[in-house]
């Protein structure tokens, strides 16, 4: 076994004290096949989010929210969307999502269902302890395999692991070697909430990746938290042989 630490910066909570987000781990996982039952629970919450949303994507509170939150480090909401948004304007065309892999269909599938960005990262094999905060600079982010690594400015909120930014603007980018792939057999989903959702959405959207994972991936949930202002980390234990 091996020990992941996982921490919220004091500064995030300093600058958005209501701010909470669900972590889960999960190993063991199978996410090679398609299922058919996964991809209809899909186009279900993409209908679902189509009747409860009209008008202008950004001015659902949920939404609006994020791109407040985006303002606050300097960035342009307009130009650079968090997922949420994105993924909503997508749906909203209206476009169906592509079939990627089981894991990204469910965080897309939990986004939709509860309006709010969920996310899932590979834990690779020498991931030791992972951070939500400001950019500094010495972070580094990989936008595609390949390509070379960006700077990121300083104040930005980023997901890293040490020097490595995981993801860009809180909910905006993942790099490039972070995407879950068919051979992915362990995890971790972000779940955010920024007020108006709830810490009970948060706790809802947990359940929810837990009970879908283990029918569609099957697998093991290692451990999950909701990190917040009174609670800012958590550890988690995963076998050794992720990927």
């Amino acid at each position: 076994m091996r020990t992941i630490s996982y921490l919220i910066s004091p500064d995030i909570f300093t600058a958005h004290p209501a701010y909470r987000r669900g972590v889960v781990a999960f190993s063991g996982l199978d996410n090679s096949r398609p299922h058919p039952p996964l991809t209809q629970l899909l186009r279900e919450s993409e209908q679902l989010l189509r009747t409860r949303i009209s008008g202008n994507p950004a001015e659902v509170p949920e939404i609006a929210a994020w791109r407040d939150a985006y303002r606050q480090f300097g960035a342009k909401p307009s130009e650079h969307r968090s997922s949420i948004e994105a993924l909503t304007r997508r749906v909203l065309k209206p476009n169906n999502l592509p079939d990627i892999n089981p894991l990204v269909d469910i965080g897309n599938l939990l986004s939709l269902r509860y309006i709010l960005p969920a996310g899932v990262h590979p834990i690779g094999v020498d991931a030791a302890a992972i951070e939500l905060r400001e950019a500094n600079e010495h972070d580094r982010f990989l936008p595609n395999v390949g390509e070379e690594t960006q700077t990121i400015p300083p104040g930005e909120i980023v997901l890293a692991e040490g020097a490595r930014v995981l993801t860009r603007r809180w909910t905006w980018r993942q790099a490039g070697d972070t995407r879950t792939l068919p051979t992915t057999s362990a995890v971790f989903f972000d779940i955010d909430g920024l007020p108006p959702t709830s810490e009970e959405q948060v706790t809802a959207a947990i359940a929810d990746a837990i009970e879908l994972v283990e029918r569609y991936c099957g697998g093991t949930c290692v451990g999950h938290a909701v990190l917040d202002a009174t609670r800012p980390s958590a550890v988690f234990q995963i076998d050794q042989d992720v990927s």
